[in-house]
């Protein structure tokens, strides 16, 4: 009886260490939270979606532990309503349409979930309590590139391609050209949009009339922004330079005629979202991007630095200063009045 009695002992013990060490696990992994990520075209496309996979990744590697992460692309809206129920049923814990065209989706299917948080950009508006928008305030990282454009153009003839009119590209777009007036009111900047965020042909063949047309200093925003790079990488002997949205176009081969960059950071977004849900908030909040909260990044290309002079350089970096300090700057702030067309 004695043998039994601290054979059941044991067996208690063991059960006991069991539990305790499944409720440990289970604590442990209750606070990894599970982001899904929706996007129109790839995470390698040098552009829109690569920076908020980047953006998510350098996220993770900031949150050890924290951060379990999918993505599915080349999602038309139509179509990633299938992805959506996929990553609801699977538990994640956010889900990001990552673009202005997936605001209905993203709308409608936090209505059935209201446990699991959403979010969608770029986009100021607050559609539900358990979705949030991101906005890039991209007037900022237009505005840089416009100084160097407008100090840099020989021809004063500069072009924008953009991909439609609205969000964050507007804003891009418009503080480019505040950008370009404020150091050479002279020049005669030429906006055209493809009408799509990812079509690089389009982009393309309007950069190739813009360049025709006399432009020697170039950019675009999104991802369709590639085609106008390729554009003027077509011009390896002429004074003919981009400006871009994006710094995965410094290292591909087209980059040796990019001056400048500025990236999205979308970890900003990622680290605050992770945030809110720490403490409990599902959304019903707007996330801002700017230089301030390390939302952009800016850099100048280095093998092409020889191109920027030092009054270039002091300008740009003015203006990134101001931009980083919260303290603005006076001309970007009407970028909404801005009308060119």
């Amino acid at each position: 009886m004695k043998k039994f009695l601290i054979l059941v002992l044991m067996i208690s013990m063991v059960a006991t260490m069991a539990f305790a060490q499944g409720a440990a696990e289970e604590e442990v992994d209750s606070d990894v939270i599970k982001i899904a990520l929706i996007i129109e075209n790839t995470i390698d496309d040098k552009g829109w979606c690569q920076a908020m996979h980047d953006g998510i990744t350098l996220a993770m590697e900031q949150n050890p532990g924290r951060i379990e992460y999918s993505y599915s692309e080349k999602m038309k809206p139509v179509d990633a309503g299938s992805a959506v129920l996929q990553y609801a049923g699977q538990g994640y814990d956010i889900i990001i349409g990552h673009g202005a065209q997936y605001k209905n989706l993203i709308t409608e299917m936090a209505a059935e979930y209201p446990e699991i948080s959403f979010a969608f950009g770029t986009s100021s508006e607050i559609v539900g309590d358990n979705v949030f928008s991101y906005m890039p305030e991209s007037e900022e990282t237009g505005y840089l590139n416009g100084l160097i454009a407008g100090m840099l153009t020989k021809s004063n003839t500069i072009g924008l391609i953009g991909p439609v009119d609205g969000g964050d590209a507007a804003r891009y777009n418009r503080g480019f050209v505040l950008g370009v007036q404020e150091v050479n009111p002279s020049a005669n900047v030429m906006v055209a949009h493809t009408g799509s965020f990812s079509d690089f042909v389009k982009a393309t063949e309007v950069a190739q009339s813009q360049i025709r047309s006399g432009a020697d200093i170039l950019t675009g925003s999104s991802q369709q922004a590639l085609g106008g790079l390729r554009a003027v990488a077509d011009y390896p002997d002429d004074e003919i330079w981009w400006v871009g949205q994006d710094l995965a176009q410094i290292g591909i081969p087209e980059g040796y005629k990019v001056l400048s960059a500025s990236s999205y950071n979308y970890a900003a977004v990622i680290n605050t979202l992770v945030d809110k849900l720490d403490a409990g908030i599902l959304g019903g909040e707007n996330i801002p991007m700017n230089f301030n909260n390390d939302g952009f990044i800016f850099k100048f290309n280095e093998a092409t630095k020889s191109r920027i002079t030092p009054e270039i350089e002091a300008k740009v970096n003015e203006a990134l200063s101001a931009f980083k300090a919260q303290a603005g700057h006076s001309s970007v702030v009407n970028w909404s009045s801005v009308k060119y067309n």
